[in-house]
């Protein structure tokens, strides 16, 4: 995995059109696990945002439909999720800065990242598994990207922590940035 530099979001757009998949995933029933599905929901809502070649899904623990959709020409995968804190470096103790809970990370994922070992739950929602088994599918893994939150709770329950309920709209934006990158200009992505 590969965290990208702010600067990242700043590439030209390409002419052609690529096709975009936003796949929210994560489980509602275990608070900030939610994240995921949250988010897709809320860019849902926000049909402005989106172009004709992006495609948003609330997955929500349903691994083998996003399995099966990546399948059907994706271009581009925005998998957006809760995800660790980010390690501090080696010989620092403590909490590396944007690591704690509400901290949004983008990350970019290549073949090299995944296990293609991975058991792919047909009951769950493994985003590695899933990712890393769409070669035995038939498949290949488009140029991924994980828009993730870190969580503060994960225990049984429904909503998201106040800390992560704040960090919807930085994920939606991050998500609108790496759409921007990839789709035809859309007035309303630079608005």
């Amino acid at each position: 995995m590969t965290s990208l530099p702010a600067e990242a979001s700043a590439a030209p757009v390409p002419q052609a059109a690529a096709r975009v998949l936003v796949a929210g995933v994560g489980n509602i029933f275990l608070h900030d696990d939610g994240f995921g599905p949250e988010v897709a929901q809320r860019l849902a809502s926000e049909p402005r945002l989106l172009t004709s070649d992006v495609r948003v899904v609330d997955y929500g623990i349903r691994g083998m439909h996003l399995a099966y959709d990546l399948l059907d020409d994706v271009d581009v995968l925005v998998l957006v999720d809760a995800v660790p804190a980010e390690p501090a470096p080696p010989g620092e103790g403590g909490e590396q800065a944007g690591s704690g809970a509400g901290s949004i990370r983008v990350m970019r994922i290549r073949p090299e990242d995944l296990d293609g070992r991975a058991a792919l739950d047909p009951h769950g929602m493994n985003p590695a598994a899933v990712l890393g088994r769409l070669r035995t599918l038939g498949g290949e893994l488009p140029t991924t990207y994980v828009v993730g939150c870190v969580p503060e709770d994960v225990s049984e329950g429904i909503g998201l922590s106040d800390l992560v309920s704040e960090a919807v709209p930085e994920a939606v934006s991050a998500v609108v940035s790496l759409l921007a990158r990839h789709t035809p200009a859309n007035p309303s992505l630079t608005a």
